[in-house]
């Protein structure tokens, strides 16, 4: 049992930060209305935290080199537990942004890849895939508990006691620091690369701001933007400067390769084909699961009238099965070839897709939304189960950190790309509904559709129908009008949430053609490099 002491503090990190974003994801309500903003405001809040972790999280491997795995890990849980109480005392949604989305983005940087890399050292052969199983466990148990737990304080409580707590858990675990232990490094400290930080960083944050801009923006047609480039909406050209930033990171860390200095990444890792579809996939489950988790307590809680704890009530199912599937799914890999689990996984994530888009209902069939939830939940938690094995698999000893890091980057670029993008198509989906309803509604004049157009030019958000209606009635609107443009506005958000509900099962589907080069028999590459 001794042997395990280390996991359990190590596990405990990643439960921490995985029930952070499900906290927040299932109170999106109650922060829209405790900082009186709007549910966009919100959406870059999440979007940012994850992007602050995908763009630092390669820097967080490099200083784990530098520093030592251990000490980093120790300074990163230091750093996201002051993050933690700077979020319990938020008074506005800016400060909120610097304490959640920023400064536990940091140190949640710091904390990923030492722990992945402190975990592959810990473990070695059949111990590593038990030890990747159990990490995977508890990250869904951090989803299972962070929308239960995070629903119920934020509605009879306040949510800001869960970051609370997270202060006094992170105290608990830096007491045990003792527990974690770290084989001394030989040979001479890697130097940071500054300029390959700054490139990366930049390259990501340009790309995923585009993309999380989009649904006001608009994508080529401008609909709401700060500003024009010669007439287009800037998306296009954030995207494009994204490219060219990311072009230049991968030239200068390939000259720096080549000069023998030290690369922020080696790309060479990237070569080797089981390590790139591991990290491919994970990008892929990321965006998938981050997606849904920002579309779908919309629906509960916009469109249905849900509280959080309701909420978190209506997700457990996936919670419940994404836990159970990650820690039986251990029991498989000694049998089981990683690819094969990951394309049964991906699907059972395809199904549950197409279940959960004839849920989306004006009123909830909770059997059958149970029934999607759960299998949601037991295709995520077998594919969760056994990418962190492959990708530390296809890494060397020394490689450790930096496999981590591009694992947490992966896996966080992924995320701030679902909750970019999967928002984005909901909003841009709902205003082209909305304006195509109001269009073609014969019940409304003139005045009404000219009233409705002035207000979708100002951008458009999803909010609840009684909001919509009490703007209607606000601009004298009539009776029959009031009602007419509500039943559409109730009709485009239905479409905007399929809509985005069917973009993850695209990307689902489309995650098929990364597999091919996943290990295709089990326990495949343990031997060679544990």
């Amino acid at each position: 049992m001794a042997r395990w002491r280390a996991l359990i503090v190590l596990g405990a990190a990643q439960f921490l930060m995985v029930l952070d974003t499900s906290v927040m994801n299932v109170s999106i309500s109650q922060l829209v209305e405790d900082f009186d903003t709007e549910v966009t405001a919100i959406q870059a809040v999440i979007t940012l935290y994850a992007l602050m972790m995908a763009a630092f999280m390669a820097v967080g491997a490099k200083l784990g080199d530098i520093l030592g795995r251990r000490r980093l890990f120790l300074i990163g849980l230091l750093v996201y537990g002051v993050g933690s109480g700077l979020t319990a005392l938020a008074p506005t949604v800016g400060v909120l942004a610097v304490g959640w989305s920023v400064i536990e983005g940091l140190g949640a940087a710091m904390v990923l890849p030492a722990m992945a890399a402190l975990v592959a050292e810990t473990y070695r052969g059949p111990d590593r895939a038990v030890a990747y199983g159990v990490i995977g466990g508890l990250a869904g148990a951090g989803i299972a508990v962070g929308p239960l737990l995070g629903g119920w304080v934020t509605t009879y409580l306040t949510w800001r006691l869960v970051f609370a707590g997270e202060v006094v858990v992170v105290v608990a675990m830096l007491v045990c620091h003792r527990v974690i232990t770290e084989v001394p490094r030989t040979g001479p400290r890697p130097r940071m690369d500054g300029v390959g930080a700054a490139l990366s960083a930049a390259g990501l944050g340009l790309g995923v701001l585009g993309v999380l801009q989009s649904g006001s923006w608009g994508w080529v047609q401008p609909r709401n933007p700060p500003f024009t480039v010669l007439g287009f909406a800037p998306t296009l050209f954030f995207v494009a400067g994204s490219a060219l930033v990311l072009y230049a990171f991968v030239a200068w860390e390939r000259r720096r390769a080549a000069r023998n200095a030290d690369p922020l990444v080696h790309l060479t890792l990237l070569e080797r084909p089981a390590l790139r579809a591991g990290l491919l996939t994970m990008l892929s489950q990321n965006l998938i699961l981050l997606g849904l988790f920002f579309a779908v307590p919309l629906y509960l809680q916009v469109v249905q009238g849900f509280d959080a704890f309701e909420t978190g009530l209506r997700l457990l199912p996936v919670s419940v099965t994404m836990l159970l599937a990650s820690l039986g799914a251990s029991r498989f890999a000694r049998k089981v070839a990683p690819r094969t689990l990951v394309r049964v996984s991906l699907l059972t994530l395809a199904a549950a897709v197409v279940w959960l888009l004839a849920t989306i209902d004006p009123k909830i069939d909770d059997s059958q939304f149970a029934g999607a939830m759960a299998l949601l939940g037991l295709g995520m938690g077998l594919l969760v189960s056994q990418l962190g094995n492959v990708v530390q698999s296809g890494a060397l000893e020394e490689e450790r950190s930096e496999a981590g890091g591009l694992q947490y980057t992966a896996q966080n670029l992924g995320s701030a790309l679902g909750t970019a993008l999967i928002g984005s198509l909901l909003i841009g989906a709902l205003a082209q509904s909305f304006t195509t309803h109001v269009e073609d509604d014969p019940r409304l004049s003139a005045e009404a559709r000219e009233q409705t157009g002035i207000a979708l030019e100002a951008g458009v958000s999803f909010v609840s129908t009684d909001q919509v209606r009490a703007g209607a009635e606000r601009v004298g609107l009539p009776p029959a009008e009031v009602d007419a443009v509500t039943e559409d506005y109730a009709a485009a958000q239905l479409k905007g949430l399929k809509a985005a509900v069917l973009a993850t099962g695209g990307i689902t589907l489309a995650t098929f053609l990364v597999t091919a080069r996943l290990p295709g028999r089990a326990e495949a590459g343990h031997g060679a490099q544990s």
